[in-house]
């Protein structure tokens, strides 16, 4: 989801070029499409399962605590290096079994969502020899697609990381340099795609979309890679089900129009943050929201399905190793080439209970202004469901300090996106 080379994006300017030059609404033809959720007249209300099977340092620090000096381990593939296999596969484990159980089900659904999004990277999926990563995330992800069934809500699985790294985030996995596109990189992607696909070809009941990757940094790719490798993994879901919704994330490209023509079911998927610059990061709280607003039309305007698959609450990059471990944030002027704009107390960690007065009413406002955007389309997907201390990101904490509306369409601030 996050990472430090966000520097060379802007993808809310993208996401506006992406949209631009489309002028009326569309028309859709679903008549061939046998997904088990109906996209077209039901919008999608989800939330991402961030730091679960995919470990974030931000959203889970305590587990990359002991490094937060030497720096040792930063993802999850320097953190398997350096425990080694045994020790590794023992920790996570014990995360796996308790970060997210049926209880995490069962209350997304009670807060009124229909979907969640769960990353998973190739390794659980398709492991390569010499890769340090230990395996065992499949048996959490089964146990998840049986509590979804028992909560009522559906399913996207969201392939997060792929062999090289398709982004140099440190949520794809490994951080640093971008080497997906080399070598076997991406036939190995399309296996690890694969056998997602065919391990849960009988639970579309549940699992409705898969998301091919997550987050390929387009400016830095091959794109007409990409686009063929989004043509091969398309080819490789709908073999598998047709019953399979096909999700290509946007890539930070400005221009998707005509891509996916000819498959089923394709639904774009764009990530929206106003905080990985200096400039968005000093956004007074009514441009946040006129921002979050003036994508609501271009997204009604797109001729294919599109979920905003990861948004925030937050107005700050101020989470404590959200711009990676041990690293500093724009808003306060701690991060490399930032400049001070405010200051971190409360957001660096804490809970959504304890924010100022003045936060609480932005976030609320804020978070209202893009549920009514990112609704004027398929739906969206917040990111994300929990955290440790990192209260702009955290939903479940949002929820449980009345910032998240409860039911999803209560209003404090009715009527800000017109």
């Amino acid at each position: 989801m996050i990472g430090t080379t966000r520097t060379l994006l802007r993808s809310a300017t993208a996401i506006l070029a992406l949209l631009s030059n489309v002028r009326a609404a569309p028309t859709f033809d679903m008549s061939k499409r046998a997904v088990a959720f109906d996209y077209n007249g039901v919008k999608v209300r989800g939330v991402n399962l961030g730091g679960w099977l995919v470990l974030e340092p931000w959203i889970t620090p305590s587990i990359f605590e002991e490094w937060s000096s030497s720096r040792t381990a930063v993802d999850e593939y320097t953190y398997t290096k350096t425990l080694g296999k045994a020790e590794a596969l023992s920790r996570l484990q014990n995360h796996w079994n308790t970060w997210i159980t049926q209880s995490d089900f069962n209350a997304i659904a009670q807060a009124g969502m229909n979907h969640v999004r769960i990353p998973v990277g190739y390794w659980a999926v398709a492991p390569i020899d010499g890769d340090p990563y230990v395996q065992g995330q499949l048996d959490f992800l089964d146990k998840a697609i049986n509590w979804a069934r028992g909560a009522g809500l559906k399913v996207m699985l969201d392939l997060h990381g792929a062999p090289g790294s398709q982004n140099g985030f440190d949520n794809s996995g490994k951080y640093g340099s971008i080497d997906w596109q080399q070598g076997d990189t991406v036939s190995q992607t399309l296996t690890a795609i694969q056998n997602l696909a065919n391990r849960y070809k009988g639970d579309t009941d549940v699992v409705t979309a898969i998301e091919l990757l997550n987050e390929p940094l387009g400016p830095r790719l091959n794109m007409a890679g990409v686009q063929d490798f989004y043509s091969k993994g398309s080819q490789i879901v709908k073999l598998a089900s047709a019953n399979f919704a096909v999700a290509l994330h946007d890539a930070f490209q400005t221009d998707w129009s005509g891509f996916g023509e000819g498959v089923d079911s394709v639904m774009i998927d764009t990530h929206q943050y106003q905080i990985f610059s200096p400039d968005e990061v000093g956004r007074s709280p009514s441009q946040h929201v006129s921002h979050a607003c003036s994508l609501g039309p271009k997204l009604a305007s797109t001729n294919k399905w599109i979920v905003v698959g990861e948004w925030t609450g937050a107005q700050t990059d101020c989470a404590k190793w959200l711009n990676g471990l041990g690293k500093g944030a724009r808003y306060d002027g701690t991060f490399p080439d930032s400049r001070w704009t405010g200051d971190c107390q409360g957001k660096y960690t804490g809970s959504a209970a304890n924010l100022s007065a003045d936060d609480k009413k932005n976030i609320r406002s804020y978070l209202e202004a893009q549920l009514d955007a990112y609704e004027q389309h398929t739906g969206w997907f917040f990111w994300t469901w929990k955290t440790e201390s990192a209260p702009e990101w955290d939903m479940q904490d949002l929820l449980s300090a009345g910032l998240f509306p409860q039911p999803l369409d209560s209003r404090q601030y009715p009527g800000q996106c017109g």
